[in-house]
């Protein structure tokens, strides 16, 4: 398996020989070069997972993608005039298999109403197991290889990263969900992952370093 973070949550997972993107929202970068792609999967429809200004175009330059999105952004996709089947069970691409993960969206304030959030968990013979949760911490992927998880957002202290890391204790973990951070910050909550998070895990900062293989049973 194949992983490149895009930028804040929008990652590129190749697997199996099927090339999906996940979460392509306003933080993520340039992402007019990115083809062949299979599947778009967006979690949850809030801007920073959903661009729907880049998203139309995107589609249109990967005319044999499949959109699969949770319930809350199917009618701001659609109004994008973007076609998107709502994620509500698992769907096969030739050898992977693609299964929807939690229902809603983490608490940011007792004022602001939640919104729908399906994560999404990847499998095939052979490649490591991939999550990516999108703005929930609730999941139970049960054994996970590969997971990503949301290095800072207002609606997560550092506490409930660690402890999302210690309880799934995946043998590798991505950050993702930096935008909001500076440099030195991404360094201690980085540094906190490290060192309080999944009593096996390994963190794996992949921004900028562009695409980077894992290798199931490693």
């Amino acid at each position: 398996m194949r992983l490149t973070h895009l930028g804040h949550s929008c990652v590129l997972v190749e697997s199996a020989d099927v090339r999906v993107l996940v979460d392509p929202g306003t933080f993520a970068h340039d992402l007019t070069g990115v083809r062949d792609l299979d599947l778009v999967i967006v979690t949850h429809q809030h801007p920073d997972h959903l661009d729907v200004d880049r998203l139309p175009a995107l589609v249109a330059a990967n005319p044999a993608a499949r959109v699969l999105c949770d319930p809350g952004s199917a009618p701001v996709l659609a109004d994008a005039g973007v076609e998107a089947t709502v994620h509500d069970g698992p769907t096969t691409v030739r050898d992977l298999t693609v299964t929807p993960l939690g229902e809603t969206h983490a608490l940011i304030h007792e004022d602001v109403p939640r919104i729908p959030n399906v994560g999404v968990r990847l499998d095939a013979d052979g490649e490591p197991s991939f999550v990516h949760p999108g703005d929930a911490l609730d999941a139970e992927p049960g054994e996970v290889d590969v997971l990503c998880f949301p290095l800072s957002a207002p609606w997560a202290a550092s506490r409930d990263t660690t402890a999302f890391l210690r309880r799934i204790d995946p043998a590798h973990a991505v950050p993702i969900h930096d935008g909001l951070l500076q440099d030195r910050g991404r360094a201690v909550y980085l540094g906190q992952a490290e060192q309080l998070g999944g009593e096996r895990t390994r963190v794996h900062d992949l921004a900028g370093e562009g695409a980077t293989e894992f290798r199931a049973g490693e």
